[in-house]
C-alpha cells in the first residue's frame, strides 16, 4: 500500500464509526480514540494500535492478525466472535470489557495481561505467551490453553472446571483457591501440585 493510499485509509477509518466485511491493513494509530464505532466482519492486519480505547465500541465476527496491541484499553469494549492471531497482547487489562465477551487466541503475546471477574467459558487459548499474568474470579470452565507458556501467571478464585491444560507449561493451580474438576493439567503440573503439599513423587527427582 502507498502512503497515499493508507493515510486515506486511516483517515476514513479515524472518520466512520459504521463498518463491515472491511480489510485494514499497516494501520498506525497508536494512543488513538477509537471509542464509538461499531465493526462487523472485519479483519486487521499487521496493524500498530498499542494504547489505543475502544470506550462504547463493538466488534462483531472481527480478527486481528499480526497485530500490535500493546496496552490497549478495552473498557466499554464489546467482543463478540473476534479472533486475536498473532497478536501482541502485553499489559491489557481485560477485566472492563463488557459483558460476556466471546474472543479466542492464537499465537498471542499476552504476558502481564490481567482476567478480573469475567465469563470467559469456552474460550480458547492456542500457543500463547500467557507470562505473569493474573486470571481473578474468572469463570474458565471447559476454556481450553493449548501449548501455552504460563510462567509465573496467577489462577484466583477461578472457575476451572472441565478446562483443558494440554500442553500447558510453567502452570500451577491451587484447589484450595480455585475450583477443580474434572481440568485436564500435563504431568509437570500435577507433580508441582504434589510437592506443595509435601508429597514425593518417585521418578521425578524426588527421593
Amino acid at each position: 500500500m502507498t502512503p497515499e493510499a493508507l493515510k486515506e485509509a486511516t483517515d476514513r477509518f479515524l472518520a466512520g464509526d459504521d463498518f463491515e466485511g472491511e480489510t485494514f491493513e499497516g494501520l498506525v494509530l497508536d494512543a488513538a480514540d477509537l471509542g464509538g464505532k461499531d465493526l462487523r466482519d472485519c479483519r486487521f492486519k499487521s496493524c500498530k494500535l498499542g494504547e489505543t480505547t475502544w470506550k462504547k465500541s463493538r466488534l462483531e465476527d472481527c480478527v486481528f492478525d499480526g497485530c500490535d496491541l500493546t496496552r490497549l484499553a478495552p473498557a466499554g469494549l464489546a467482543l463478540r466472535g473476534v479472533e486475536m492471531r498473532a497478536s501482541k497482547l502485553m499489559g491489557i487489562d481485560f477485566s472492563r470489557v463488557s459483558t460476556l465477551p466471546l474472543v479466542s487466541f492464537e499465537g498471542c503475546d499476552l504476558r502481564y495481561a490481567a482476567f478480573v471477574t469475567l465469563a470467559l467459558r469456552k474460550t480458547s487459548f492456542v500457543r500463547c505467551n500467557i507470562v505473569e499474568a493474573n486470571f481473578v474470579d474468572v469463570d474458565l470452565a471447559e476454556a481450553v490453553f493449548t501449548d501455552c507458556v504460563l510462567t509465573g501467571t496467577r489462577f484466583q478464585g477461578c472457575e476451572l472446571r472441565g478446562a483443558d491444560f494440554s500442553g500447558a507449561r510453567d502452570l500451577f493451580l491451587d484447589p484450595q483457591r480455585n475450583k477443580l474438576k474434572n481440568t485436564t493439567v500435563p504431568l509437570e503440573t500435577a507433580v508441582l501440585l504434589a510437592r506443595s503439599y509435601g508429597l514425593n513423587v518417585l521418578g521425578f527427582g524426588d527421593e
